[in-house]
């Protein structure tokens, strides 16, 4: 039996979702690919953005991903962390300002 539902070695299998829906898990794979491509954003800054977004949507087969895919890139340990405090404040801030939200409504139900 498994000890948790997030098994590490899964993600080596990530290619397998092809097995079942092979045109969309190609398509899928095709997009994928050509996002992380050289553009107006080099791939060691997409390699940034995607581990930051991997913390903020708590993926851990992305962290692993995106930390491994990091240090290959020549990414250091204070940059990961600084790119995982953006993307901690930007979910922290989307959470705080849906207390506007909450204060309109308190007022409008306060009347």
């Amino acid at each position: 039996m498994k000890k948790s539902y997030y098994q590490p070695e899964d993600l080596k299998n990530f290619g397998k979702i092809n097995e079942w829906n092979e045109a969309l898990g190609t398509k899928f794979f095709d997009y994928y690919n050509s996002v992380f491509e050289e553009g107006s954003l080099s791939a060691r800054e997409k390699s940034l953005i995607a581990l930051a977004v991997s913390h903020v949507i708590q993926c851990p087969y992305c962290i692993d991903s995106y930390t491994k895919d990091g240090l290959q890139r020549g990414i250091e340990k204070e940059e990961m962390m600084e790119a995982v405090h953006v993307g901690a404040a930007i979910k922290a801030g989307a959470a705080l300002v849906h207390g506007v939200q909450m204060m309109n409504r308190h007022d409008q139900l306060s009347m």
